[in-house]
């Protein structure tokens, strides 16, 4: 049996929107390559705006729940990607072999509005968060 891949694990605080989307981004840029989970500092519910956003892409994380970082506690992670500067700060302890990654998005789970002004949002931020994949992250984990 081969090596298991390398797991990356993209933190937020609510586990709801920023996280999930590049959960969803990076499953579909490098999942051939990487385990890739998403979790929050204090988990809540996954933004329908979020699921919308990805599925309008052609990625479906309408399946996803919004998970603990503490049902990590015990796993091997290779990288800990923080999408918010709240996650950093409150990031728990992860083993010094653990590379750790930050790049703060604006939180489009903020934004007040109809559902289409909010979705707005997101879409913003999901390509932001794509671009940095993209451009930034994928050359870190080459």
């Amino acid at each position: 049996m081969g090596k298991a891949k390398p797991r990356i694990l993209v933190l937020c605080t609510g586990n709801s929107a920023r996280s999930q989307m590049a959960e969803g981004l990076l499953k579909a840029k490098l999942g051939d390559r990487f385990e890739v989970d998403s979790a929050g500092t204090r988990p809540s519910i996954v933004r329908p705006e979020a699921i919308e956003a990805l599925r309008e892409i052609g990625i479906d994380i309408s399946g996803n729940r919004s998970k603990s970082v503490d049902e990590f506690a015990d796993a091997e992670i290779d990288y800990v990607l923080t999408v918010c500067d709240n996650a950093r700060e409150n990031c728990p302890y992860f083993p010094a072999r653990t590379r750790l990654v930050h790049h703060a998005f604006d939180d489009p789970a903020d934004t007040e509005g109809t559902f289409q002004e909010r979705l707005a949002v997101f879409r913003r931020v999901r390509d932001e968060i794509g671009d940095y994949i993209d451009r930034e992250f994928a050359q870190l984990v080459k």
